[in-house]
């Protein structure tokens, strides 16, 4: 999984967002290293629904102006569940390795 779908799906674990929060929730969440785009966002959201991993939890109007609220599904809670366990083994298995080759 690439970094900004991770990060997207992070952004939505606790609660559905609407896209201009979860573009500043994925910022915050990377220390700004990761900024997305209004166009990114939505492409991967596309992307993440097509894939059974988000959904539209609800859409209103705020100053004439349609606000979508996205979800994670079941699929994509598990994913994401996923996603960071491997990450953990892997961060494990390369704080191994890199102990072995670090002075004492």
């Amino acid at each position: 999984m690439r970094r900004p779908s991770f990060l997207i799906l992070s952004a939505l674990a606790p609660a559905p967002l609407h896209g201009y929060a979860v573009i500043k929730e994925v910022a915050r969440l990377s220390a700004d290293q990761k900024r997305l785009a209004a166009g990114t966002l939505y492409a991967a959201l596309d992307r993440l629904s097509d894939e059974g991993l988000v959904e539209v939890d609800r859409e209103e109007t705020v100053d004439g102006r349609l606000r979508r609220y996205y979800r994670l599904t079941d699929q994509g809670i598990a994913t994401l569940a996923a996603e960071a366990e491997q990450m953990r083994r892997d961060a494990r298995m390369v704080t191994q390795r890199l102990s072995a080759v670090r002075p004492a």
